[in-house]
């Protein structure tokens, strides 16, 4: 699935709720879910700089796809990191890159995010794609 196809599933599921309470128990729901990282990772050297909770995130590059796991301390956080790595989680670098992650301002998230927890959706967006831009340029150094 491409990330435009996971970013409208996420929208239409959005869609089901008709209040912001009901949408933040889905993403208590869906940070619930999130498969755990690796403890080796959570360590200064894979938190997020900007957040306002604790956010790990790592990234690994296998047959030519960018694959994330994170945990968060807090649990809308852990539910906000869920949702990014499910759009952006086993796709190539050059799509996560590109990606329109216009998707959070239709479901209307980051409108009902605090400064900071948005400051720190922005950071979480900004250093997965900074992996993928590793990711990409040491493969095509290789190749």
């Amino acid at each position: 699935m491409t990330i435009n196809e996971v970013a409208a599933r996420i929208e239409g599921e959005f869609l089901m709720f008709g209040d912001w309470m009901d949408k933040y128990n889905y993403l208590i729901e869906l940070g619930k879910s999130l498969p755990l990282i690796d403890e080796q990772y959570k360590t200064d050297q894979f938190l997020i700089s900007g957040c306002q909770s604790k956010v790990w995130l790592h990234a690994g590059f296998r047959e030519g796809k960018v694959y994330f796991t994170a945990d968060s301390d807090a649990i809308i956080t852990k539910g906000i990191v869920s949702l990014l790595i499910r759009v952006m989680s086993g796709q190539p670098p050059e799509e996560i890159l590109g990606a329109d992650l216009s998707f959070i301002d239709k479901i209307g998230l980051r409108e009902h995010l605090s400064p900071t927890r948005s400051n720190g959706l922005t950071a979480m967006i900004k250093q997965m794609k900074l992996y993928a831009l590793v990711f990409k340029t040491k493969a095509e150094q290789k190749g």
